[in-house]
């Protein structure tokens, strides 16, 4: 009688043999993520993201020291900061950081409820043009709804990849609903600027995670409506006065009406001023300090700082300007289309486009576009807060560039990790 055949699934009983640890798809899953979890790629568009904000950072920094030489010195300081937190952010795996979100998010609504609490004294927490937005570190103020933004695209980021289905009525819904803790409480401080950036990054995380087009068409069409009826029709009863006032100054702007120009459209009249007073090539450092100085122009080294580019280096600064953001969200678009995890993908989606979003309404307010908003130019304007901000967006993309694509990825089981 022959021995019977031996193959791969015959089970050999040896007594030396060591007996195999039993182990399930998941836990192979995880042990190869782990050992591939170190392997970075070094050849990145995520440096072009570094190397786009470095510049804006240079110019900005130049653009503050034509008007403000004392803050362009603590913003040459906080640059070198800003880099040590963006390399910081890109040092641990993303994937690891899905584990952070609760607590994180535990963090920042503390710190958005911490600066609404009427009796914490104003040394602690500044009102600024009545506005309670900022915590005095002494060094720096910290601004919550700063790192509200960054959190929140992290929460949603790892919210998406889950089971959650957008492509249903309920599921494309439910978002939104998070959402609007942050944001209300942002508009609480009231900062409609900041709580407006959600909207356009919610919409690209929405699209990324695999909403309906037909969804979003909706949901876009209802937001410009909102819009329509906020621009033309008396809502004092669910607006601030000085955010109503913005938006009829900007109209009587538009219509070329100027008895705002004094008042309530003093600010954005005379940023359009030194716009155009800029020119093609603009004026030089020298004359543009003069303008800037005769003019009055509030707030010029830090929301209004792209009037100070387009007074000194004209509209081909301007066009630099422009295009080094467009050359960030395109590379921080490429590494988001690389990433070959859900999470890596929404999150580098959602950061670049808070970036891009933000440079928008900023320029946009400033060259008399949209309304006067307390809102900061990413790089550029003076703040060590929103400036930190910034670089901690960039290191995070850089992580998610840095960071080799693995096969197993597409085969990611919803709802681990």
């Amino acid at each position: 009688m022959s021995e019977p055949a031996i193959t791969s699934a015959t089970r050999v009983h040896d007594p030396a043999r060591p007996e195999r640890a039993a182990f399930t798809a998941r836990e192979l899953h995880e042990s190869h993520r782990d050992l591939q979890a170190g392997r970075i790629r070094w050849a990145t568009a995520a440096w072009i993201v570094v190397l786009s904000a470095l510049t804006l950072n240079v110019i900005g920094i130049i653009a503050i020291d034509t008007t403000e030489p004392g803050f362009a010195r603590k913003q040459a300081m906080f640059l070198p900061l800003g880099l040590l937190v963006a390399a910081m952010a890109a040092s641990p795996d993303y994937r690891r950081m899905r584990r952070w979100v609760p607590a994180l998010c535990v963090l920042v609504t503390g710190l958005l409820l911490f600066v609404l609490i009427p009796f914490i004294p104003t040394w602690l927490v500044r009102p600024y043009n009545g506005a309670r937005r900022w915590i005095n570190l002494g060094i720096t103020d910290l601004q919550p709804s700063e790192l509200a933004k960054v959190v929140w695209v992290l929460a949603l980021a790892a919210w998406f990849r889950l089971r959650w289905n957008v492509r249903s009525l309920q599921g494309f819904m439910l978002p939104f609903v998070v959402t609007a803790i942050p944001m209300g409480l942002i508009l609480l401080e009231p900062d409609l600027g900041t709580a407006l950036l959600f909207v356009p990054t919610l919409l690209a995380l929405l699209l990324v995670a695999g909403a309906k087009i037909s969804h979003l068409s909706i949901l876009t069409l209802g937001g410009a409506l909102a819009i329509s009826a906020v621009l033309f029709t008396p809502v004092r009863g669910y607006l601030k006065d000085h955010q109503q006032d913005r938006i009829e100054a900007l109209i009587a702007q538009i219509e070329g009406d100027d008895r705002y120009r004094d008042d309530i459209g003093y600010q954005g009249d005379r940023a359009m001023t030194l716009v155009g007073a800029g020119g093609l090539t603009g004026v030089g450092r020298d004359h543009a300090a003069t303008l800037l100085r005769f003019n009055h122009l509030p707030e010029e080294h830090n929301d209004m700082i792209f009037a100070v580019v387009a007074c000194r280096w004209g509209l081909l600064g301007s066009i630099v300007v422009w295009s080094l953001f467009l050359l960030l969200a395109s590379a921080g678009f490429v590494v988001a289309a690389l990433a070959r995890d859900l999470f890596g993908r929404l999150l580098a989606t959602g950061l670049v486009t808070l970036l891009i979003s933000q440079m928008v309404i900023n320029t946009g307010m400033t060259i008399g576009l949209l309304p006067i908003t307390g809102m900061t130019l990413p790089f550029v304007s003076a703040g060590g807060s929103s400036l930190l901000t910034a670089w901690l967006m960039i290191g995070l993309v850089l992580n998610v560039g840095l960071r080799r694509p693995r096969r197993m990825e597409r085969w990611e089981v919803a709802g681990t990790g």
